[in-house]
């Protein structure tokens, strides 16, 4: 387990176990978000300065990456050593996000699209950032590849570090 990837819906705990693991493992972890985005919310960062950014933090020799982005993980793919998709319902996602408001000093807008966004992801075709997308990673994942689809999943994988 040196380079971990944890992919999922918004909302369905990527952040909370990739800080977990990088307490256990003792590895830096890589928010997606802090890379995709402008401080603040304020725009999407330029996908050169991005990419150099995903490339820099997948360098090392372990690390653990999060989010949402099938277009980061293809681009670190080869890199992965242990892929883990949460694949919680929508509902809970929703319900989650709902209980933790907006983070990061976006606006309530932002909210709101990324309450629907998260609704979409069973529903998305042809896009990397959803459920589709996610199941192909897990499915062409050569080496270790966890799916866990509740708390109990979850608490069981971490049991196991």
């Amino acid at each position: 387990m040196d380079r971990i990837f944890i992919v999922g819906n918004g909302g369905s705990g990527k952040t909370w176990l990739a800080e977990q693991l990088g307490k256990r493992l003792d590895a830096p972890v890589v928010h997606l978000d802090d890379l995709h985005w402008l401080p603040n919310f304020t725009g999407e960062r330029p996908r050169h300065e991005r990419d150099r950014l995903v490339a820099e933090a997948a360098d090392g020799h372990s690390w653990i990456i999060e989010g949402i982005y099938g277009s980061i993980l293809k681009q670190v793919f080869p890199r992965v050593t242990t892929l883990v998709w949460l694949d919680v319902s929508d509902q809970e996602c929703i319900s989650n996000l709902t209980q933790r408001g907006q983070t990061g000093g976006g606006t309530q807008e932002q909210f709101e699209e990324l309450l629907e966004y998260t609704r979409g992801y069973r529903l998305r075709k042809n896009n990397l950032n959803s459920f589709e997308g996610h199941q192909w990673f897990f499915e062409q994942h050569p080496h270790y590849k966890y799916r866990l689809s509740s708390r109990s999943d979850i608490a069981t994988f971490l049991a196991t570090i």
